[in-house]
């Protein structure tokens, strides 16, 4: 019987090191276009079963969306599983042979769940609406320095505020235009601003960063956006359910929805209504 092969990769600015197997040797390939392409042949040759990289803050969005292209199994996983996995196994030390190592390791022992990557145009959305957020952080960051700012200092600030707005509202723009130019997306976002409360940049968000919704089970859903309450009890004692981990940006995405919803949708005011009542704190009640 053929040995199964489980892949993990490390990956840097510059370099990706590739574990092929928990036990052998990491050989370090380029993290450019060539250095992925000579790494997708690799795996290709040895019929990898599943190749393992850890979310670095987009570094490794090229080689995992080329080895996918190349009909490999890929899967991003959140750093802190693999940590707590190498802490569990003993493995105290780091380097990035070594996280290599943990990361092949990690994916034979645990076997994630292949998911679809997001394909170019949905990364293009995806990087819009990051850009959007980044621009609110910066047009709330000028106003509050607006408040403590000297005569000189305002007029510049002001300045670069309707600068910021006008980048803004063309960047909006552009999101509509590419959800209008799919008819998935499209239909999508339909049926997402049809709910009161939800409008086209919460309906953007969760085209872009929840893909699964519609596809995966609502309580599949609940836990991939961090809401869903989580057990803590252990012999006799029950703890307190409490949500944590998950995608932050959906989530509070959505609580600001809720906020909207509670003041313009009748059946979540009510429902938020007959929470409060019962004794649920208003955080509670609204997620």
């Amino acid at each position: 019987m053929e040995e199964k092969v489980f892949v993990g990769v490390d990956v840097s600015k510059d370099s990706l090191d590739v574990a092929i197997g928990p036990h052998k040797d990491v050989i370090t390939f380029a993290n450019g276009q060539k250095g992925v392409d000579a790494l997708a042949k690799k795996l290709k040759r040895i019929d990898a079963q599943l190749t393992v990289f850890e979310s670095t803050g987009g570094y490794e969005l090229l080689a995992a969306s080329c080895l996918a292209e190349a009909g490999l199994a890929v899967v991003i996983v959140n750093p802190r599983q693999v940590r707590n996995f190498a802490k569990a196994t003993g493995i105290l030390a780091k380097t990035d042979a070594i996280d290599a190592r943990v990361i092949a390791r990690f994916a034979e022992a645990v076997k994630p769940e292949v998911r679809p990557l997001k394909d170019r145009q949905t990364s293009e959305l995806t990087a819009l609406v990051t850009r959007r957020r980044q621009i609110i952080e910066m047009i709330v960051a000028e106003k509050n320095r607006l408040r403590l700012a000297n005569k000189r200092n305002k007029k510049d600030i002001k300045d670069h505020i309707r600068w910021l707005q006008k980048r803004l509202d063309k960047i909006e723009t552009d999101i509509g235009k590419m959800i209008q130019s799919s008819p998935i997306w499209r239909c999508k976002d339909d049926i997402l601003q049809s709910v009161p409360g939800i409008g086209p940049v919460t309906s953007a968000s969760l085209i872009c960063d929840l893909p699964e919704l519609g596809v995966l089970s609502p309580k599949k859903i609940a836990m991939l956006a961090g809401l869903a309450p989580l057990n803590c009890d252990s012999g006799k004692y029950k703890g307190r359910r409490r949500i944590w981990g998950g995608r932050a940006s959906v989530r509070s995405g959505l609580y600001m929805a809720t906020m909207a919803a509670i003041r313009c949708n009748p059946a979540i005011k009510g429902f938020y209504q007959r929470l409060t009542a019962a004794g649920k704190c208003h955080k509670v009640a609204a997620t």
